[in-house]
């Protein structure tokens, strides 16, 4: 199976440090918008994921800096939209490049996750 592949710092990181995580996320969604070929539909694909996709991280650290508990909420809440966007486009980018689909199945699982887990905190 060809997916993006963890860095070994990702393998190391708690799943419950969620700055590390989205950043791997990150990581991982950039690895992967630099190997999709250049053509005009993956050039729109990748500039859409590359911003959803980077945006989850940064809008955690952002969370994590808050200052008032509406703050922390309202940038969670960012956090699990462009999460769930990034699923949208990591979808589309399988249509685009069918042999890819078995590649992206763990960033597609990853969004998932990260989705139920910044709703999760939101509700709380």
């Amino acid at each position: 199976m060809n997916q993006v592949p963890m860095t070994n710092q990702s393998r190391k990181a708690s799943p419950f440090d969620l700055s590390q995580r989205t950043l791997e996320f990150g990581k991982r969604i950039i690895k992967l918008a630099k190997s999709l070929p250049n053509d005009s539909v993956n050039r729109n694909l990748v500039s859409q994921i590359v911003r959803s996709g980077t945006s989850v991280g940064a809008n955690y650290c952002e969370a994590d800096e808050s200052d008032t508990k509406k703050d922390f909420k309202y940038r969670i809440m960012i956090c699990r939209k462009e999460a769930k966007e990034t699923n949208y486009w990591l979808n589309l980018i399988i249509e685009a490049n069918p042999g890819l689909n078995n590649r992206i199945q763990s960033l597609l699982n990853e969004s998932r996750e990260l989705v139920k887990i910044f709703a999760s905190i939101s509700r709380k």
